[in-house]
């Protein structure tokens, strides 16, 4: 992918990603390869709103300046923030992170924000209208990232927040107005700061990095900082050329989950730095598209749209228990353990590969039973020996029918090869599901897909 990859951070309009009646537009289909690449290789992509919507997002910067420079210089007990997961879709208001340098305004439409202590007190301005904008925005990115991956229109609407709201519901995406950094915020904050020789203050996190638990992340700040994690493991500083009204989006833990993996979640970090002289510290928008917490994450649209789903994914996981559960990145981010996003597009971004797979699943005739079964032991036994062969960097060619009729009686075949090469365990049947019959590709499918005989058809075993 490197060698056909994109030269940096992918830059699409966001009106090129609104997805209208009929055939897609060239356009489109342009701008969904581009986002859709771009989040492979760097786990984001740069979003340009039309020229209005961008004026709304820098006055909310102007007015998050305001904001926090006008509040005290250390908060409130109350107000100091303890990352309560149980909390995830409940905070609303104002609450800092001393050892991090940071404050937060969280806006959430239909719950109310607790009464200062110091009497009245105003929130940044605009929040509803940029939050709108922004939410409008992220379903609209996620229902192109469903194009790419050749879901149906709108598959995650079950497990997003109704448009509008409800009465008495309370939203599950959240509005954080952020501030890194203001000189006037006092605390225990300082270990965190390292001293470079020309002057500049730069700071990373306690923890190095984080992973939103989101689908979808989008964040507009005033002055670079954002690193995020790429393909190759380099850090990336995606919002060093950012225009007026261009935003940062990239996808978190909620997307990785509901997409069996192929959509990995973002990994990035905040710096700070060159902060002497700025009175207000380093701002920004995020918005964060949730699921709903009464719903569950399932990958039952990437099993309807043909794709694999490893045996981590295969049982539906309720959101409020996701959401307060902790995910180790060394696991989420072992790329050679989980399919990801594959992008052999052509370079027009006509997205011909993706066509080609429409084309073989919408407009032939359903397989029948058996052709079913036996495509789907064969996708098995390829995630299993591909997984071995990954762990010992060994690059496979896998025969197709027509080859392994000539090799099915030969001792010296690829086949054969393969098995030597790779260590297959002894014992261990290694033969292509084709040459199985029915009840051998029944008995494969239930040793080596956990779960397989409770999500399938019976009607796969006829003979």
């Amino acid at each position: 992918m490197a060698g056909n990859g994109l030269p940096s951070l992918g830059r699409v309009k966001l009106c090129d990603l609104i997805a209208c009646e009929g055939l897609p537009s060239d356009s489109y289909k342009l701008s969904v390869s581009t986002l859709s690449q771009s989040l492979a290789q760097y786990s984001a992509a740069i979003i340009q709103f039309p020229s209005s919507d961008g004026a709304l997002l820098r006055s909310g910067l102007d007015s998050a300046h305001l904001y926090f420079h006008q509040r005290a210089s250390y908060p409130a007990a109350d107000m100091i923030h303890n990352n309560e997961s149980r909390e995830w879709c409940k905070t609303s208001g104002y609450y800092a992170d001393p050892q991090l340098w940071q404050e937060t305004y969280d806006f959430r439409p239909g719950l109310t924000p607790p009464e200062s202590n110091s009497g009245l007190e105003f929130p940044p301005a605009g929040l509803p209208d940029i939050f709108s904008l922004l939410g409008q925005a992220a379903r609209d990115i996620l229902d192109a990232i469903s194009f790419y991956l050749n879901l149906r229109s709108s598959p995650f609407t079950e497990i997003l927040d109704n448009v509008p709201l409800r009465s008495r519901e309370i939203s599950s995406s959240v509005l954080s107005v952020c501030c890194y950094g203001r000189p006037s915020f006092q605390g225990p904050q300082h270990h965190n700061l390292t001293t470079q020789e020309d002057g500049q203050l730069v700071m990373f996190s306690d923890h190095e990095h984080q992973v939103d638990k989101s689908l979808i992340t989008l964040v507009k700040s005033d002055k670079a900082g954002l690193h995020v994690r790429d393909f190759h493991g380099r850090w990336v500083l995606v919002d060093g050329d950012l225009g007026p009204q261009e935003a940062i989006v990239y996808p978190g833990l909620a997307l990785y989950q509901a997409t069996a993996g192929y959509v990995g979640p973002a990994l990035h970090r905040t710096e700070i730095s060159n902060m002497q002289g700025n009175m207000y510290g380093r701002c920004s928008l995020a918005f964060k598209l949730m699921p709903k917490s009464m719903t569950s994450l399932n990958c039952s649209e990437m099993r309807a749209a043909g794709h694999g789903v490893e045996a981590q994914f295969q049982l539906p996981v309720p959101v409020d228990d996701f959401m307060q559960r902790s995910h180790p990145t060394e696991q989420l981010f072992n790329r050679n353990n989980f399919p990801s996003f594959n992008f052999p597009t052509a370079q027009d971004g006509s997205m011909k590969p993706l066509m080609r797979r429409r084309k073989n699943n919408s407009r032939c005739k359903p397989l029948p039973p058996s052709k079913r079964l036996r495509l789907e032991a064969q996708r098995v036994l390829k995630e299993r020996v591909q997984d071995i062969a990954d762990k010992k960097g060994i690059k496979l060619r896998f025969c197709n029918l027509k080859e392994c009729e000539s090799h099915i009686h030969t001792l010296d075949s690829p086949c054969a090869n393969t098995r030597m090469e790779i260590g297959w365990p002894p014992g261990v049947p290694f033969v292509h599901p084709h040459d199985l019959p029915n009840k051998a590709k029944i008995g494969f499918l239930e040793a080596y897909e956990p779960g397989w005989t409770a999500t399938h058809d019976m009607e796969n075993q006829s003979p």
